[in-house]
């Protein structure tokens, strides 16, 4: 019974920050990005996917309060890492 509640718990927590970075930064091209302030770069690494690898750049541009973000490459074989521009 402890378990399922501390599992609950958890499975609320992640829920309520995955919406908070939902409503987050969206990613803009070149082209969009030229009227855009730039604030930062952020860079993330060992990941199987793109999509985890663009999730971890997004969170990356919330936490730095960027509105935007233009991932400028990504590379690697069994671990993938990539570095984005923030934007405001």
């Amino acid at each position: 019974m402890k378990n399922t509640i501390k599992v609950l718990i958890a499975a609320v927590a992640l829920s309520t920050t995955a919406l908070a970075y939902a409503a987050g930064p969206q990613m803009v091209s070149r082209s969009e990005a030229v009227s855009l302030q730039k604030i930062g770069v952020v860079s993330s690494g060992g990941f199987t996917s793109l999509d985890d690898l663009d999730a971890s750049l997004a969170m990356k541009a919330a936490d730095a309060g960027a509105s935007h973000y233009r991932i400028i490459g990504a590379s690697g074989n069994n671990k993938l890492g990539g570095t984005a521009v923030l934007y405001r």
